[in-house]
């Protein structure tokens, strides 16, 4: 028997997360679970009453605890469609940058991770794992672009905390 343990983020980024998702309750709040929520039966009082705590705690906290968030993307030139080199190396450079997008999109709002195991005759048959990132990333800078090897391309980015205290001041309502 196999077991998966996940690793919980430390409280700053997960604290950071619950920043972000309740800046999106303006226009999407992914943290709290809005789409699951509509699939799952009513919360109780209670959970209800530790999600508001959780959204105050949010609220009260400040951008100097949370460190700068960085994200890195890759991605390979010669896979990328297109009819020109030139081409194919600006869909690498995007594709890059979607994948540092994703990377940041994980660390601010988790990662939802559902997995199906098959067993039959005491035997293990099939073992799907499947993750899902979803969020909004705002304010997220490009520190670099490197072409690394003669095929890839490497993209930075990153979230500073001026760009916290922003989106802070913000669900806030104070900007």
């Amino acid at each position: 028997m196999s077991r998966v343990i996940i690793s919980t983020l430390p409280k700053r980024i997960a604290t950071f997360g619950m920043i972000c998702a309740a800046t999106a309750v303006v226009s999407a709040c992914q943290t709290l679970g809005s789409s699951a929520a509509n699939k799952a039966a009513p919360a109780s009082s209670a959970s209800a009453s530790a999600q508001l705590a959780a959204v105050q705690e949010v609220f009260d906290a400040s951008a100097e605890q949370v460190p700068t968030l960085t994200a890195v993307g890759y991605a390979v030139v010669s896979s990328q469609p297109g009819r020109s080199d030139s081409q194919k190396r600006l869909m690498a450079i995007r594709s890059a940058r979607m994948a540092a997008m994703r990377d940041l999109a994980e660390q601010i709002h988790g990662l939802q991770v559902d997995s199906s195991t098959t067993v039959i005759d005491l035997m293990v048959q099939n073992d799907t794992f499947r993750g899902v990132v979803s969020g909004t990333i705002r304010g997220a800078r490009t520190v670099r672009i490197n072409p690394t090897g003669s095929d890839t391309y490497e993209i930075v980015l990153e979230i500073d905390r001026d760009m916290i205290s922003y989106l802070i001041a913000t669900a806030r309502g104070l900007v």
